[in-house]
């Protein structure tokens, strides 16, 4: 990873923090003392069984990194107190929101829910289209892997998981300020690398194995949502939903 020149003291990439710690937790920060929440704090101290004065590392989910001292320990609540200044996480210059049909095997778009958390993304929305072949997700399972990747690449920031939607309200509510959508018809489509990514907030839609249906495809249209082109490959669609990750985190650098 490139080091950004002139940074502030206080912000940390995780290629730095990286180098100082093993473990790290996510916890409530509350006037410098940290409430681990309940499966941390199984983690704590059932697992790594930790102890009242170890020094351990923390993170809040919305982008700052601690340091504190274990002070109450159990299997239910830990408490740490905050013995350092937050350092905060170098934010991204772009906003990427993942729009999916999630597949019938589960295994397939937790994969790449883990694997897009720790290349970079900020918000996961599951769509059910009328190709969809899964018509229910539990978001529970799904918070519990978003939380580990972002431990496990160490970063700072927890991504936004929306529940499962119909895709004729998703588009409704979507505000970002790019909207695109990636599907097999061929009418006329721009390459990833005609859009510009940096310094704004994209929303990308990802269809179902059967693809989106015409219909939808209109309908995405007229919700100003802009044909995407992920090359002349038929892509699975967790395969094109890491393609579209990894590329944006490439082009904008």
């Amino acid at each position: 990873m490139t080091q950004r020149k002139n940074s502030v003291p206080q912000s940390l990439c995780a290629s730095v923090f990286k180098k100082e710690i093993m473990n790290v937790f996510i916890a409530t920060i509350q006037n410098n003392i940290a409430l681990l929440t309940p499966e941390e704090s199984w983690h704590c101290a059932k697992v790594l069984r930790k102890k009242s004065g170890d020094n351990i590392h923390l993170i809040d989910g919305v982008g700052n990194f601690y340091e504190g001292v274990l002070q109450l320990v159990s299997e239910k609540q830990c408490t740490v107190k905050i013995t350092s200044e937050p350092r905060k996480q170098t934010p991204r210059n772009y906003f990427l929101h993942l729009a999916i049909a999630p597949t019938k095997q589960i295994d397939r778009i937790e994969w790449l829910i883990e694997k897009s958390v720790e290349i970079g993304i900020d918000e996961i929305s599951f769509i059910q289209c009328k190709n969809s072949e899964r018509t229910s997700l539990k978001t529970e399972r799904i918070h519990k892997i978003v939380e580990s990747a972002v431990k496990q690449s160490l970063q700072a920031r927890i991504p936004k998981i929306n529940d499962l939607l119909p895709i004729k309200d998703f588009m409704k509510s979507v505000s970002s300020e790019q909207k695109l959508i990636a599907h097999c018809f061929e009418t006329e489509k721009k390459n990833i690398r005609q859009f510009d990514f940096k310094n704004k907030s994209t929303c990308v839609l990802i269809g179902p194995e059967g693809d989106f249906t015409l219909e939808e495809v209109k309908l995405a249209e007229e919700n100003n949502f802009q044909a995407l082109s992920l090359g002349n490959k038929r892509l699975r669609t967790e395969t094109a939903g890491l393609y579209v990750c990894n590329a944006v985190a490439v082009l904008v650098g």
